[in-house]
């Protein structure tokens, strides 16, 4: 009986210690995001990476995202990419994971890496607007405008009056010579802003 009191004891110790040490942890961590933030207004982006390297766990999502960001704005973008990588694969279905990872990713010139990112993006929200309209972007900068106006209509159907994607489904539908739909998309895009001058450029071409 003696001994069964003595291990519940030493059982109730542990747990009070270990509780201790993590919420010791958990100010430390905060303590360096703190900090970070304070640099990062600063423009100090070494020293806000070195206050969340202090703290550095690989196993945490948030701290291998705040660095993968604060590596990027360094100009140290293999780096980033390492760690927005640790970052997904600690939270696959994770989508500001991966538009964080195309920033360096953009940035290095791997746009098949990009592409990915985004098509991984869409198989968790097919609806996302950033997605949908950088692959968009994507296709229309390589002239595959069948591609293209793929990802505008869909946001086009989401955002039926959102200028970015009025204008970019006209030009698309332009380029495929579907002249009466992209005349209506360029008066559309003129509502949302007056004298638009790629609207009317787009409306000058169309006889």
């Amino acid at each position: 009986m003696e001994t069964l009191k003595k291990s519940i004891l030493a059982g109730i110790l542990f747990l009070f210690l270990a509780s201790i040490s993590f919420s010791q942890n958990y100010k430390a961590i905060q303590d360096a995001f703190s900090d970070s933030y304070l640099h990062e207004s600063k423009a100090e982006y070494s020293k806000a990476v070195e206050s969340m390297k202090a703290v550095y766990d690989a196993k945490s999502y948030e701290i291998n995202l705040r660095l993968g960001w604060l590596t990027y704005m360094s100009g140290l973008f293999t780096e980033s990419t390492t760690y927005y990588q640790n970052a997904i694969k600690l939270m696959p279905v994770s989508i500001e994971a991966r538009l964080g990872y195309v920033n360096p990713a953009a940035a290095l010139g791997n746009w098949e890496q990009v592409k990915t990112q985004y098509f991984e993006i869409l198989k968790v929200d097919a609806k996302n607007y950033t997605a949908n309209y950088r692959l968009g972007m994507i296709m229309y900068g390589k002239k595959n405008y069948t591609a293209a106006i793929k990802y505008f209509e869909i946001l086009s159907n989401l955002y039926p009056f959102d200028y970015d994607a009025l204008i970019m489904y006209a030009w698309s539908n332009y380029f495929l010579q579907k002249t009466r739909e992209a005349k209506v998309l360029f008066n559309k895009a003129l509502m949302n802003r007056p004298n638009d001058t790629s609207a009317l450029e787009g409306i000058s071409l169309i006889k």
